[in-house]
Protein backbone atom coordinates (compact mmCIF):
# COMPACT_ATOMS: atom_id res chain seq x y z
CA UNK A 1 0.00 0.00 0.00
CA UNK A 2 1.28 3.51 -0.81
CA UNK A 3 1.38 6.37 1.52
CA UNK A 4 -0.88 8.31 -0.50
CA UNK A 5 -4.00 5.65 0.17
CA UNK A 6 -2.89 5.66 3.53
CA UNK A 7 -3.49 9.30 4.55
CA UNK A 8 -6.95 9.58 2.77
CA UNK A 9 -8.61 8.26 6.48
CA UNK A 10 -7.00 10.31 8.50
CA UNK A 11 -7.99 13.16 6.39
CA UNK A 12 -11.79 11.64 6.42
CA UNK A 13 -12.21 10.77 10.33
CA UNK A 14 -12.42 14.30 11.77
CA UNK A 15 -14.85 15.78 9.10
CA UNK A 16 -17.25 12.80 10.07
CA UNK A 17 -16.41 13.46 13.48
CA UNK A 18 -17.57 17.07 13.47
CA UNK A 19 -20.56 16.21 11.42
CA UNK A 20 -21.66 13.56 14.37
CA UNK A 21 -20.80 16.43 16.94
CA UNK A 22 -22.87 18.87 14.77
CA UNK A 23 -26.02 16.74 14.29
CA UNK A 24 -25.93 15.79 18.37
CA UNK A 25 -25.75 19.44 19.22
CA UNK A 26 -29.00 20.00 16.93
CA UNK A 27 -30.66 17.16 18.94
CA UNK A 28 -29.61 17.99 22.24
CA UNK A 29 -30.88 22.22 21.51
CA UNK A 30 -34.55 20.46 19.88
CA UNK A 31 -34.97 18.42 23.14
CA UNK A 32 -33.98 21.16 25.51
CA UNK A 33 -35.91 23.60 23.33
CA UNK A 34 -39.13 20.83 23.76
CA UNK A 35 -38.91 20.46 27.48
CA UNK A 36 -38.78 24.11 27.83
CA UNK A 37 -41.79 24.72 25.32
CA UNK A 38 -43.49 21.77 27.33
CA UNK A 39 -42.84 22.84 30.75
CA UNK A 40 -44.17 26.73 29.76
CA UNK A 41 -47.33 24.89 28.62
CA UNK A 42 -47.77 23.01 31.61
CA UNK A 43 -47.19 25.70 33.40
CA UNK A 44 -49.79 28.22 31.78
CA UNK A 45 -52.22 24.55 32.01
CA UNK A 46 -51.67 24.78 36.12
CA UNK A 47 -52.16 28.45 36.13
CA UNK A 48 -55.38 28.08 34.19
CA UNK A 49 -56.81 24.85 36.14
CA UNK A 50 -55.81 27.03 39.05
CA UNK A 51 -57.82 29.73 38.13
CA UNK A 52 -60.74 27.82 37.52
CA UNK A 53 -60.81 26.25 40.56
CA UNK A 54 -60.67 29.81 42.32
CA UNK A 55 -64.19 29.96 40.58
CA UNK A 56 -66.83 28.29 42.63
CA UNK A 57 -68.68 25.41 40.37
CA UNK A 58 -72.26 25.52 41.11
CA UNK A 59 -75.01 24.06 39.16
CA UNK A 60 -78.11 26.14 39.10
CA UNK A 61 -81.87 25.39 38.44
CA UNK A 62 -85.18 27.19 37.43
CA UNK A 63 -87.98 27.53 39.92
CA UNK A 64 -90.93 25.42 38.89
CA UNK A 65 -95.01 25.45 39.35
CA UNK A 66 -95.32 21.65 38.32
CA UNK A 67 -94.62 18.59 41.37
CA UNK A 68 -96.19 16.53 43.31
CA UNK A 69 -99.66 17.58 44.89
CA UNK A 70 -99.10 19.37 48.12
CA UNK A 71 -100.00 16.73 50.95
CA UNK A 72 -98.58 17.01 54.45
CA UNK A 73 -98.35 13.90 57.00
CA UNK A 74 -97.86 13.61 60.37
CA UNK A 75 -98.73 11.25 63.27
CA UNK A 76 -102.20 10.84 65.14
CA UNK A 77 -103.29 8.78 67.72
CA UNK A 78 -106.81 7.22 67.60
CA UNK A 79 -109.63 7.23 70.54
CA UNK A 80 -112.98 6.33 70.65
CA UNK A 81 -115.68 8.16 70.23
CA UNK A 82 -116.91 7.57 73.54
CA UNK A 83 -115.08 5.78 76.18
CA UNK A 84 -116.26 5.76 79.75
CA UNK A 85 -114.11 4.29 82.62
CA UNK A 86 -116.33 2.43 85.58
CA UNK A 87 -115.75 3.47 89.27
CA UNK A 88 -117.51 1.85 92.31
CA UNK A 89 -120.09 4.12 94.07
CA UNK A 90 -120.92 1.71 97.24
CA UNK A 91 -117.65 0.55 98.92
CA UNK A 92 -117.35 -3.44 99.65
CA UNK A 93 -116.23 -6.36 97.54
CA UNK A 94 -116.70 -7.55 94.12
CA UNK A 95 -119.32 -10.72 94.45
CA UNK A 96 -118.39 -11.63 90.22
CA UNK A 97 -118.20 -10.25 87.38
CA UNK A 98 -119.59 -10.96 83.58
CA UNK A 99 -117.68 -10.00 81.01
CA UNK A 100 -113.76 -9.88 80.03
CA UNK A 101 -112.14 -7.60 77.79
CA UNK A 102 -112.90 -7.37 73.89
CA UNK A 103 -116.49 -8.65 74.82
CA UNK A 104 -119.04 -5.97 73.29
CA UNK A 105 -122.23 -5.33 75.56
CA UNK A 106 -125.08 -3.33 75.15
CA UNK A 107 -126.52 -0.29 77.27
CA UNK A 108 -127.38 -1.06 80.50
CA UNK A 109 -126.29 -5.00 80.50
CA UNK A 110 -124.68 -6.06 84.08
CA UNK A 111 -120.76 -6.16 84.10
CA UNK A 112 -120.19 -6.85 87.70
CA UNK A 113 -121.90 -7.14 91.04
CA UNK A 114 -120.42 -5.89 93.93
CA UNK A 115 -121.39 -6.68 97.43
CA UNK A 116 -121.85 -4.42 100.05
CA UNK A 117 -123.29 -5.34 103.32
CA UNK A 118 -122.46 -1.94 105.17
CA UNK A 119 -124.76 -0.56 102.52
CA UNK A 120 -127.59 -3.37 103.16
CA UNK A 121 -127.58 -2.29 107.06
CA UNK A 122 -127.93 1.16 106.33
CA UNK A 123 -130.87 0.71 104.39
CA UNK A 124 -132.66 -1.74 107.00
CA UNK A 125 -131.68 1.02 109.75
CA UNK A 126 -133.31 3.73 107.50
CA UNK A 127 -136.04 2.03 107.14
CA UNK A 128 -136.96 1.17 110.64
CA UNK A 129 -136.43 5.24 111.04
CA UNK A 130 -139.02 5.60 108.85
CA UNK A 131 -141.61 3.14 109.99
CA UNK A 132 -141.01 5.16 113.17
CA UNK A 133 -141.15 8.31 111.99
CA UNK A 134 -144.75 7.22 110.45
CA UNK A 135 -145.86 6.04 113.81
CA UNK A 136 -145.23 9.26 115.35
CA UNK A 137 -146.39 11.57 112.50
CA UNK A 138 -149.87 9.41 112.54
CA UNK A 139 -150.20 9.89 116.50
CA UNK A 140 -149.38 13.17 116.04
CA UNK A 141 -152.02 13.98 113.48
CA UNK A 142 -154.74 12.07 115.56
CA UNK A 143 -153.61 14.53 118.69
CA UNK A 144 -153.51 17.54 116.47
CA UNK A 145 -156.93 16.26 115.18
CA UNK A 146 -159.17 16.00 118.44
CA UNK A 147 -157.11 19.19 119.44
CA UNK A 148 -158.75 21.13 116.66
CA UNK A 149 -162.50 19.39 117.79
CA UNK A 150 -162.35 21.02 120.93
CA UNK A 151 -160.77 23.95 120.08
CA UNK A 152 -165.03 25.61 119.55
CA UNK A 153 -165.82 23.96 123.04
CA UNK A 154 -163.01 26.55 125.00
CA UNK A 155 -161.51 23.22 126.60
CA UNK A 156 -158.27 23.99 125.32
CA UNK A 157 -156.88 27.27 124.45
CA UNK A 158 -155.57 28.33 120.72
CA UNK A 159 -152.15 28.14 121.70
CA UNK A 160 -151.94 24.50 122.33
CA UNK A 161 -153.76 23.42 119.32
CA UNK A 162 -151.31 25.45 117.45
CA UNK A 163 -148.62 23.98 119.32
CA UNK A 164 -150.55 20.33 118.64
CA UNK A 165 -150.51 21.46 114.90
CA UNK A 166 -147.25 22.23 114.42
CA UNK A 167 -145.71 19.13 116.04
CA UNK A 168 -147.92 17.16 113.48
CA UNK A 169 -145.88 19.71 110.91
CA UNK A 170 -142.54 18.50 112.39
CA UNK A 171 -143.64 14.49 112.71
CA UNK A 172 -144.09 15.03 108.98
CA UNK A 173 -141.04 16.45 107.91
CA UNK A 174 -139.34 13.88 110.02
CA UNK A 175 -141.32 11.01 107.88
CA UNK A 176 -139.75 13.30 104.77
CA UNK A 177 -136.82 13.23 105.83
CA UNK A 178 -136.32 9.64 106.66
CA UNK A 179 -138.44 8.22 103.23
CA UNK A 180 -135.88 10.62 101.54
CA UNK A 181 -133.19 8.98 103.18
CA UNK A 182 -134.62 4.94 102.42
CA UNK A 183 -134.75 6.23 98.40
CA UNK A 184 -131.01 7.65 98.56
CA UNK A 185 -129.96 4.12 100.15
CA UNK A 186 -132.05 2.21 98.14
CA UNK A 187 -130.33 4.21 95.40
CA UNK A 188 -126.87 3.58 96.45
CA UNK A 189 -127.89 -0.51 96.54
CA UNK A 190 -128.32 -0.70 92.89
CA UNK A 191 -124.68 0.89 92.67
CA UNK A 192 -123.75 -2.55 93.44
CA UNK A 193 -124.68 -3.46 89.67
CA UNK A 194 -121.85 -2.28 87.74
CA UNK A 195 -123.40 -1.89 84.04
CA UNK A 196 -122.63 -0.91 80.22
CA UNK A 197 -123.71 3.23 79.79
CA UNK A 198 -123.52 2.86 75.93
CA UNK A 199 -123.33 -0.11 73.71
CA UNK A 200 -119.34 -0.69 72.75
CA UNK A 201 -116.52 -2.82 73.97
CA UNK A 202 -114.96 -3.76 76.93
CA UNK A 203 -111.72 -2.28 76.47
CA UNK A 204 -110.70 -2.46 79.84
CA UNK A 205 -111.25 -4.78 83.22
CA UNK A 206 -109.15 -3.90 85.86
CA UNK A 207 -110.90 -5.91 89.15
CA UNK A 208 -111.93 -9.46 90.18
CA UNK A 209 -113.81 -11.40 92.17
CA UNK A 210 -112.86 -10.77 96.19
CA UNK A 211 -111.19 -7.70 95.21
CA UNK A 212 -111.37 -4.86 98.03
CA UNK A 213 -114.02 -2.63 96.33
CA UNK A 214 -113.78 2.00 97.23
CA UNK A 215 -116.38 4.12 96.71
CA UNK A 216 -115.77 7.16 94.16
CA UNK A 217 -112.80 8.36 92.18
CA UNK A 218 -110.33 7.49 94.55
CA UNK A 219 -110.89 4.13 94.00
CA UNK A 220 -109.63 1.87 91.55
CA UNK A 221 -111.32 2.06 88.13
CA UNK A 222 -113.14 -1.58 87.44
CA UNK A 223 -114.11 -1.81 83.65
CA UNK A 224 -113.51 0.61 80.72
CA UNK A 225 -116.12 0.80 78.13
CA UNK A 226 -116.08 2.39 74.64
CA UNK A 227 -118.01 2.93 71.39
CA UNK A 228 -115.39 1.93 68.82
CA UNK A 229 -117.77 1.78 65.96
CA UNK A 230 -116.56 5.59 65.56
CA UNK A 231 -113.25 6.48 66.20
CA UNK A 232 -111.65 10.26 66.97
CA UNK A 233 -108.40 10.99 65.42
CA UNK A 234 -105.99 13.71 67.68
CA UNK A 235 -103.83 15.20 65.05
CA UNK A 236 -100.67 18.39 66.02
CA UNK A 237 -100.80 20.70 63.34
CA UNK A 238 -98.34 23.03 62.79
CA UNK A 239 -99.44 26.51 62.95
CA UNK A 240 -98.64 27.52 59.31
CA UNK A 241 -100.78 24.87 58.23
CA UNK A 242 -103.91 25.05 61.03
CA UNK A 243 -105.80 27.74 59.15
CA UNK A 244 -105.98 25.33 55.64
CA UNK A 245 -107.34 22.41 57.59
CA UNK A 246 -111.19 24.14 58.29
CA UNK A 247 -113.81 21.57 59.27
CA UNK A 248 -115.16 19.01 56.82
CA UNK A 249 -111.61 18.52 55.05
CA UNK A 250 -110.86 15.26 53.84
CA UNK A 251 -108.22 12.77 54.76
CA UNK A 252 -106.54 9.97 54.85
CA UNK A 253 -105.39 7.63 57.77
CA UNK A 254 -103.00 4.62 57.92
CA UNK A 255 -101.98 1.99 60.68
CA UNK A 256 -98.76 -0.13 60.67
CA UNK A 257 -100.66 -3.28 61.31
CA UNK A 258 -102.67 -2.99 57.89
CA UNK A 259 -100.19 -1.94 55.94
CA UNK A 260 -101.03 -0.54 52.32
CA UNK A 261 -104.48 0.14 53.35
CA UNK A 262 -106.16 3.82 53.93
CA UNK A 263 -109.47 5.16 55.27
CA UNK A 264 -111.22 7.88 54.87
CA UNK A 265 -111.09 10.74 57.89
CA UNK A 266 -112.63 14.19 57.82
CA UNK A 267 -112.06 17.51 60.12
CA UNK A 268 -114.56 17.92 62.65
CA UNK A 269 -113.14 20.42 64.98
CA UNK A 270 -110.19 22.51 65.65
CA UNK A 271 -108.91 23.65 69.21
CA UNK A 272 -108.90 26.90 68.35
CA UNK A 273 -105.88 27.76 69.59
CA UNK A 274 -101.77 27.24 69.31
CA UNK A 275 -99.67 25.00 72.11
CA UNK A 276 -97.12 27.50 72.95
CA UNK A 277 -94.27 24.85 73.69
CA UNK A 278 -94.72 23.03 70.87
CA UNK A 279 -96.04 25.76 68.17
CA UNK A 280 -99.04 23.45 67.14
CA UNK A 281 -102.91 23.32 67.00
CA UNK A 282 -104.61 20.53 67.66
CA UNK A 283 -107.48 18.89 64.99
CA UNK A 284 -109.72 16.18 65.44
CA UNK A 285 -111.07 13.87 62.78
CA UNK A 286 -113.78 11.43 62.56
CA UNK A 287 -113.16 7.95 60.98
CA UNK A 288 -115.39 5.17 60.44
CA UNK A 289 -114.99 1.67 62.59
CA UNK A 290 -117.44 -0.37 61.41
CA UNK A 291 -115.09 -3.36 61.14
CA UNK A 292 -113.10 -2.53 64.13
CA UNK A 293 -110.23 -2.95 62.36
CA UNK A 294 -108.65 0.31 63.66
CA UNK A 295 -107.81 0.21 67.32
CA UNK A 296 -108.54 2.98 69.98
CA UNK A 297 -105.16 4.52 71.67
CA UNK A 298 -103.40 3.27 68.70
CA UNK A 299 -100.43 5.38 66.10
CA UNK A 300 -101.91 6.63 63.07
CA UNK A 301 -100.12 8.53 60.13
CA UNK A 302 -102.65 11.47 58.53
CA UNK A 303 -102.28 12.22 55.16
CA UNK A 304 -103.50 15.42 54.02
CA UNK A 305 -104.44 16.68 51.10
CA UNK A 306 -103.91 20.86 50.69
CA UNK A 307 -104.90 23.61 48.69
CA UNK A 308 -102.35 23.71 45.57
CA UNK A 309 -101.19 27.26 44.74
CA UNK A 310 -100.79 26.85 41.38
CA UNK A 311 -98.81 30.20 40.74
CA UNK A 312 -96.23 29.62 43.63
CA UNK A 313 -92.68 29.13 42.99
CA UNK A 314 -91.34 25.64 43.91
CA UNK A 315 -87.33 24.91 44.98
CA UNK A 316 -85.42 22.37 46.29
CA UNK A 317 -84.74 23.10 50.07
CA UNK A 318 -81.02 23.08 49.79
CA UNK A 319 -81.16 26.81 47.80
CA UNK A 320 -82.31 28.46 50.97
CA UNK A 321 -79.42 30.45 52.58
CA UNK A 322 -79.96 32.03 55.96
CA UNK A 323 -78.63 34.91 57.74
CA UNK A 324 -79.79 37.34 60.10
CA UNK A 325 -81.67 39.76 57.86
CA UNK A 326 -83.65 36.91 56.61
CA UNK A 327 -83.87 34.35 54.34
CA UNK A 328 -81.61 34.15 50.85
CA UNK A 329 -81.43 32.44 47.33
CA UNK A 330 -78.42 32.97 45.11
CA UNK A 331 -79.11 33.54 41.48
CA UNK A 332 -77.07 33.76 38.68
CA UNK A 333 -77.08 36.74 35.93
CA UNK A 334 -76.34 37.13 32.29
CA UNK A 335 -72.38 37.13 33.20
CA UNK A 336 -72.55 34.19 35.73
CA UNK A 337 -72.55 36.76 38.51
CA UNK A 338 -74.29 36.03 41.80
CA UNK A 339 -77.46 37.92 42.78
CA UNK A 340 -78.17 37.13 46.35
CA UNK A 341 -82.50 37.73 46.89
CA UNK A 342 -84.32 37.72 49.94
CA UNK A 343 -87.71 35.51 49.67
CA UNK A 344 -90.59 34.84 51.94
CA UNK A 345 -92.17 31.18 52.37
CA UNK A 346 -95.50 29.79 51.58
CA UNK A 347 -95.29 25.90 52.30
CA UNK A 348 -92.72 24.08 53.61
CA UNK A 349 -92.49 20.26 52.18
CA UNK A 350 -89.46 19.12 53.46
CA UNK A 351 -87.33 18.66 50.33
CA UNK A 352 -89.00 21.37 48.33
CA UNK A 353 -90.41 24.98 49.38
CA UNK A 354 -93.00 27.03 47.99
CA UNK A 355 -92.13 30.54 47.99
CA UNK A 356 -94.13 33.43 48.17
CA UNK A 357 -92.54 36.60 47.04
CA UNK A 358 -89.01 37.49 46.30
CA UNK A 359 -88.11 35.26 43.46
CA UNK A 360 -89.54 34.98 39.44
CA UNK A 361 -89.96 32.12 37.29
CA UNK A 362 -87.18 32.86 34.71
CA UNK A 363 -84.37 33.33 37.71
CA UNK A 364 -81.46 30.99 37.41
CA UNK A 365 -80.89 30.17 41.35
CA UNK A 366 -77.89 27.99 42.98
CA UNK A 367 -79.39 24.54 43.91
CA UNK A 368 -76.72 24.53 47.00
CA UNK A 369 -74.78 27.51 47.54
CA UNK A 370 -71.07 26.83 48.38
CA UNK A 371 -70.14 28.47 51.95
CA UNK A 372 -69.34 32.23 51.82
CA UNK A 373 -70.48 32.61 48.56
CA UNK A 374 -71.31 35.96 47.88
CA UNK A 375 -73.39 38.99 45.76
CA UNK A 376 -71.74 39.61 43.09
CA UNK A 377 -69.09 36.63 43.11
CA UNK A 378 -68.33 35.09 39.76
CA UNK A 379 -69.32 31.34 39.48
CA UNK A 380 -68.91 28.87 36.72
CA UNK A 381 -71.98 26.51 35.51
CA UNK A 382 -71.55 22.81 36.18
CA UNK A 383 -74.02 20.08 34.63
CA UNK A 384 -75.79 19.06 37.97
CA UNK A 385 -77.30 15.63 36.76
CA UNK A 386 -73.07 15.11 35.85
CA UNK A 387 -71.88 16.64 39.08
CA UNK A 388 -74.25 14.39 40.91
CA UNK A 389 -73.09 11.28 39.21
CA UNK A 390 -69.28 11.98 39.61
CA UNK A 391 -70.10 12.69 43.19
CA UNK A 392 -71.56 9.22 43.47
CA UNK A 393 -68.94 6.84 41.64
CA UNK A 394 -66.48 9.01 44.16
Amino acid sequence: MSSHESSVPVAFEPKRLRLIGIVAGLILLALVIAGIASRAANGNNVREWTDRQSVPAVSVITPNTQGQEATLDLPGRLEATSRAPLYARVSGYLKDWKVDIGAAVKAGQLLAEIEAPDVDQQLLQAQADLATAAANAALAASTSKRWQSMLGTDAVSKQEVEEKSGDLAAKQAIVNAQRANVERLRTMKSFTRIVAPFDGVVTARDTDVGALINAGGAGQQLFVVSDIRRLRVYVNVPQVFASNLAAGTKASISVPEHAGKTYAATVEAASGAVNVATGTTLIQLSVDNAAGELLPGGYANVNFELAHDASLLRIPSSALMFDQKGLYVATIDKDNRVVLKQVTIARDHGATIEIATGLEASDRVIETPPDGIADGATVRLVDAAADKQGKAKG
